[in-house]
């Protein structure tokens, strides 16, 4: 789904991440590295897999787009729990696999509990607001800023229904001064969405990007 925002192209992904192209930037959102290793070490029963699933999205998006740099709005390490030397081993050599792309982390609120990834990864960490063009990259979505505001945080999703069956799908939710993504990590969950005057709901089928009238 291709879009105009503040006179900028930009191409709402059904991977639940946005491309902007002249910037050959890909932006996703609460990735949550490790949130399963931290449910394990606190005694939940939860699947391993989660780390090689977001790395082989990553993969996927990359194979797509061009993009030279990667940027998360926040919450790129779930916990403490994610420093896992497991979890730091298949993102370290995911990262020797790709030495010239640039990845910068906007710090959400997971990060200030689970710390900066270490050295290695050779990722940027920024505080939000992060100001690039027209933009204002940050976790949060209510962060004042006269620049047009890119967030995460909420991992909306929004209900579709049919008769009585209903179906909660991933959704960008845009407004004239915002565009929140989705959560883009697996084993994250989603909050449900009721759109406010003024704002569009676009949601992510897996394989195409709709927007919904409303």
């Amino acid at each position: 789904m291709k879009l105009h925002v503040a006179g900028e192209e930009l191409l709402l992904l059904p991977q639940k991440a946005v491309y902007w192209p002249r910037e050959r930037t890909l932006v996703v959102a609460d990735i949550h590295f490790g949130k399963a290793a931290s449910f394990r070490a606190l005694g939940v029963p939860v699947p391993a897999g989660t780390t090689s699933a977001n790395l082989l999205a990553l993969d996927d998006l990359l194979a797509r787009h061009a993009a030279r740099e990667i940027l998360f709005l926040g919450d790129f390490l779930h916990a403490r729990a994610a420093h896992a030397p497991s979890t730091l081993a298949a993102m370290l050599a995911w990262r020797r696999r790709h030495p010239s792309l640039r990845l910068t982390v906007v710090r959400g609120n997971h990060d200030a509990h689970a710390g900066d990834p270490p050295p290695q990864l050779e990722i940027a960490m920024v505080d939000e607001p992060y100001p690039l063009g027209p933009f204002a990259f940050c976790h949060h979505p209510d962060v004042l800023s006269a620049a047009y505001v890119m967030a995460g945080h909420v991992h909306p999703v929004y209900r579709l229904r049919a008769g009585w069956e209903s179906v909660l799908l991933p959704c960008f939710l845009m407004s004239p001064q915002r565009l929140v993504l989705p959560s883009f990590g697996a084993f994250t969950g989603g909050h449900p969405v009721r759109p406010g005057p003024g704002e569009r709901v676009f949601v992510s089928s897996g394989e195409a990007v709709l927007e919904i009238p409303l």
